[in-house]
């Protein structure tokens, strides 16, 4: 099916760091120490404020928390008001981590600190014996964690009581926590499967390059990339590989998973798409970040008494309108002998993975593209799925026949 934008925004600005999310809001941090939010997925402004973040934003409930220069700032969601500030003399090397009202920061030092996410409460401070690489995960009462000397750490959230720790091949990346099982890519070129009971290793599979990003799953399979340019599917638990897809271009980031399809970003500002079923090239449109929504074709129809049929006429005025002026060069022809991959293309750059957002219609998932251009700045693209058939042009039947109705029985 093919996708269509929804809606286009132009920052006119460069990001200074990696946008948030929550449900309902997007924060972009933007040159000239500007912090602005933005309404999901109606995409309108809310609020901007002075602010200038170190680090990626972490979103927690109704606060957005920033790593600056003096330390850690929280700010109210719904206006951008300080909410409560702590003053860090050891500076995080990670954004840090929320879930459930806990945020979890990792140090320069080395140190890890849990604190409560509505005040900036210090409740535990522990030493891991090497800065964190990634990101902490939470999960249940766990929090865990990829060191930069290559080892996972497991320690209870409430408390900061190591539970377990496991040493790997190389520094991990962000951990994905899936019911008894954590996944894992780590700079030695191996994918890893750990058990969250007490770390042991069930299964590794080496890739031909570092796998990079947070990996995704299902209920049955895990996905992931990794530097040799290639998508990977995973069974959850034995370990097999069950599907693997080369990849048109080098992946800059994770792959994201977007309802039964898996998003994958390279340097150019372009979206490869394939299903989660087989590895499947998803056919589609491609669209370009910052294009303009395309106008729907009006179709105004007359019904004249006596008819039995109504008659539907295009305007053609608005026909040209709908048309788009030029096909852009990235556009790949797609046959169903030999799909390709759709790209969302464009000359601009990719400025941040996309985000998926629940579409509050269908429930389907939609996709927040993150654009760059050196001249115009930073553009944000809110991209779905169209279900709806395109409109074709009427026109008359060739050699038509009209059959005069009958007057009377016949004999």
């Amino acid at each position: 099916m093919p996708t269509r934008p929804v809606w286009t925004l132009a920052l006119n600005s460069q990001l200074s760091a990696p946008p948030a999310f929550d449900h309902a809001h997007a924060y972009f941090a933007l040159d000239g120490d500007r912090l602005v939010a933005y309404s999901l997925p109606a995409g309108k402004r809310e609020w901007m404020v002075s602010a200038r973040p170190l680090l990626q934003p972490t979103a927690a409930d109704d606060i957005i928390v920033l790593v600056e220069a003096a330390g850690l700032v929280a700010r109210r969601s719904v206006d951008g008001s300080v909410a409560w500030q702590l003053a860090l003399s050891d500076p995080p090397t990670v954004s840090p981590a929320f879930d459930n009202g806990w945020l979890i920061v990792t140090t320069k030092s080395g140190q890890i600190g849990a604190l409560r996410a509505t005040d900036g409460t210090i409740v535990w401070q522990r030493s891991l014996g090497s800065p964190a690489n990634a990101t902490a995960s939470l999960a249940d009462d766990r929090v865990y964690v990829s060191t930069s000397d290559g080892r996972v750490v497991a320690l209870r959230v409430d408390t900061g009581e190591p539970v377990w720790e496991r040493r790997l091949g190389g520094a991990g990346n962000e951990i994905l926590v899936s019911g008894d099982r954590l996944y894992v890519g780590t700079k030695d070129n191996f994918f890893y499967c750990v058990l969250t009971k007490d770390g042991t290793i069930d299964w590794r599979w080496r890739t031909g390059g570092d796998v990079i990003g947070q990996a995704q799953a299902d209920e049955r399979h895990v996905f992931f990339v990794a530097l040799d340019n290639v998508l990977r599917a995973m069974d959850r638990k034995s370990g097999a590989q069950v599907w693997m897809r080369p990849l048109p271009v080098r992946p800059s980031g994770g792959v994201v998973l977007a309802g039964s399809s898996l998003v994958v970003t390279g340097q150019a500002a372009q979206l490869r798409v394939f299903t989660t079923k087989d590895g499947t090239a998803a056919l589609g449109e491609p669209i370009g970040p910052g294009a303009p929504a395309q106008p729907p074709l009006t179709i105004s129809s007359r019904y004249f008494p006596g008819a039995d049929i109504p008659l539907a006429f295009l305007n053609e005025t608005e026909l040209a309108a709908a048309m788009p002026s030029k096909i852009p060069s990235e556009i790949e022809i797609t046959t169903p002998a030999a799909p390709k991959p759709s790209p969302i293309a464009s000359d601009a750059e990719t400025a941040a993975p996309p985000h998926v957002v629940e579409d509050p219609v269908t429930h389907f998932a939609m996709l927040l593209m993150m654009s760059k251009d050196v001249a115009r700045g930073a553009g944000v693209t809110l991209v779905k799925r169209d279900f709806d058939p395109p409109v074709s042009p009427l026109s008359p039947l060739p050699n038509l026949v009209m059959i005069a109705p009958q007057t009377s029985p016949p004999k």
